[in-house]
């Protein structure tokens, strides 16, 4: 049976945290010939989250080996201490943790004064009342379906319920230009189950880099959804 993702179609965000860095202009290249929709750029500092990867600097130069929107997901402890720099850098999107912020309608506001469209990430132990306040003013929501900070992870079942009930606050809050973007452990074996609930968002690293072909796993992870697009 198909799923179907109303209002919005199905986008689908390479995680490049799980490309061959070695050649991470060409994996930028082949993802976007490929067929994926933006590109999910984790960044962590190593205090929010155990691992320590990369920023601003690396993120300039793949402006020339693509032209999709970059979206940034902050795994830090100071997110607004990065916005500016994320902006000149030329990210398109960017999303903060609600557990690192107490001042999170401020830090939405700088976000968009600076140009860029906001998101808010949930740790998996995050409840959705955090968002009450705060999702009419956001771009998007990212559930976060593995504990943030290592890729190749098992998806967390919970979360479906998770996902579901998120849809239904977007509903009750009349905010349905929001985006439910799930990260963390999704592949051809669960797509259709995240979507069927709501999310119209998928990133996916391990699922896209992990194999031969870029391209190949784009249409299969597209494929396995079974999305109705309307």
């Amino acid at each position: 049976m198909s799923s179907r993702v109303s209002a919005h179609s199905l986008l689908i965000a390479p995680s490049v945290l799980s490309a061959d860095f070695s050649r991470l202009g060409e994996e930028v290249r082949e993802v976007t010939e490929g067929g994926a929709d933006l590109l999910h750029l984790d960044i962590m500092d190593g205090h929010f989250v155990p691992n320590l990867t990369f920023g601003p600097p690396v993120i300039a130069p793949l402006q020339k080996w693509s032209d999709l929107p970059m979206e940034a997901h902050l795994m830090v402890s100071n997110p607004s201490s990065l916005v500016e720099s994320m902006a000149r850098a030329g990210v398109n999107r960017l999303i903060v943790h609600a557990e690192t912020d107490p001042h999170l309608h401020r830090l939405i506001e700088s976000i968009r004064l600076n140009g860029m469209s906001a998101g808010v990430a949930l740790n998996p132990s995050t409840s959705l009342t955090v968002l009450e306040e705060i999702l009419p003013l956001l771009d998007r929501v990212l559930i976060m379906t593995v504990n943030p900070g290592f890729g190749g992870q098992s998806f967390i079942e919970g979360s479906l319920s998770k996902i579901r009930r998120l849809s239904s606050m977007k509903e009750r809050l009349g905010c349905p230009r929001v985006r439910i973007e799930v990260d963390g452990g999704i592949s051809v074996k669960n797509i259709a189950q995240v979507v069927s609930v709501g999310a119209d968002t998928i990133v996916a690293g391990t699922a896209i880099f992990s194999g031969p072909s870029r391209k190949d796993a784009i249409s299969a992870l597209r494929s396995a959804a079974g999305v109705l697009l309307v």
